[in-house]
């Protein structure tokens, strides 16, 4: 016969186990981030290269939803580690980082990254969303392909550590960023006209940006205008556009119909455009409806440091991405005009973003 004691312990068991399933620790459900790449003024004219915000404290097997708000094409892209998850900076595109060009092959949606190959969104734009999943602890650098100095990182840490920052803190750090690169971007702009006027009265500065690190990454602002976008001259007188911008390509493209499906990727034949002794380039417009190309007005490669972008083919495909670099890169471009009439031009990179402009020719 049992005891009032034994009784008594097994009426007790289910009540402790019970208690016992209630205090128990839950299983950590994995996170989804939330991050954005690129920003913009409302006239798109201001571009902010960047990861909103550039460095994120995450745990292994979370997830991050990055959005792209612009039109402006970016790339979530992580390059192979060279060692081991803790490589605190991968090679970059064209250097052994292991991922295709911007265009070509890329990583499915909602995939994983652990450091032993290489992953790379599509080139997004206009709200399209990329996640990634991180399976285990590690630091990985990721930059766009499209613009190489917008990069940062994601700190993933085990399950066991605490985080430093919520959602909350990352939002309000990328908005404050944010506004940070755009404000610089309307100083620039008045800076690009002031520019342009010291210069000459027959100046136009194509583009203006500034690159800006943080302890995660480097943000890039670019203002994605001609200043001053309209000019009056003289038959006889020589335009000459700068780009003042320390990376962002633009070009200066008189004629080719707008929405070419084959736009000009390289300088016109000789003949059409010319090199003046100090290797800017030169080319007479004679006519509304000629057909002149600047080729991609930039700063040199080693003005823009280390590692240069991927040399092109001999004949590279029309493509949008990294710009494929002639060794005459410039920064100068400048058209004599000998008839009058409106000349229209465009950035052929970024009309879409309202980067054009006109010279009229009086007699």
């Amino acid at each position: 016969m049992k005891s009032s004691r034994s009784i008594a312990r097994a009426a007790l068991f289910p009540w402790i186990f019970a208690f016992a399933v209630l205090i128990a620790p839950e299983p950590v459900c994995a996170a989804i981030w939330q991050a954005t790449a690129g920003a913009q003024t409302t006239h798109e004219g201001i571009q902010a290269l960047a990861f909103l915000p550039n460095g994120l404290w995450i745990h292994e097997r979370d997830s991050i939803t990055w959005t792209f708000p612009t039109p402006e094409i970016h790339t979530v892209t992580f390059l192979k580690q060279d060692t081991n998850p803790e490589e605190p900076r991968p090679a970059r595109p064209g250097a052994g980082g292991g991922c295709p060009p911007p265009g070509t092959a890329t990583t499915p949606d909602d995939s994983s990254f652990d450091g032993s190959t290489c992953l790379t969104s599509p080139e997004l734009v206009d709200g399209q969303t990329y996640t990634v999943m991180f399976p285990k602890a590690g630091n990985f650098k990721l930059v766009c392909l499209v613009h190489n100095n917008m990069t940062g990182v994601v700190h993933v840490l085990a399950g066991s550590e605490a985080l430093p920052h919520d959602q909350d803190f990352y939002d309000d750090q990328a908005q404050k960023r944010q506004a940070e690169l755009l404000s610089d971007g309307a100083e620039l702009k008045r800076r690009a006209t002031a520019t342009a006027e010291q210069s000459s009265e027959d100046a136009v500065t194509a583009g203006i940006g500034e690159i800006v690190a943080t302890g995660d990454g480097s943000d890039t602002v670019s203002v994605m205008r001609f200043r001053d976008a309209s000019i009056v001259v003289r038959v006889g007188d020589t335009v000459e556009w700068t780009n003042l911008d320390p990376v962002t390509a633009h070009t200066v493209t008189f004629g080719f119909p707008t929405g070419d499906p084959a736009p000009p990727q390289l300088p016109a034949p000789p003949g059409v455009v010319s090199v003046d002794s100090d290797l800017a380039r030169h080319a007479e417009v004679a006519s509304p409806t000629d057909d002149v190309h600047s080729g991609f007005v930039v700063a040199a490669l080693q003005e823009r440091g280390p590692p240069p972008p991927v040399p092109p083919p001999p004949n590279p495909p029309p493509a949008v991405g990294p710009l494929p670099q002639s060794p005459l890169t410039v920064t100068r471009f400048r058209v004599t005009f000998t008839t009058p009439g409106t000349f229209n031009y465009r950035c052929i990179l970024h009309d879409n973003l309202g980067m054009v402009g006109r010279v009229i020719v009086r007699r």
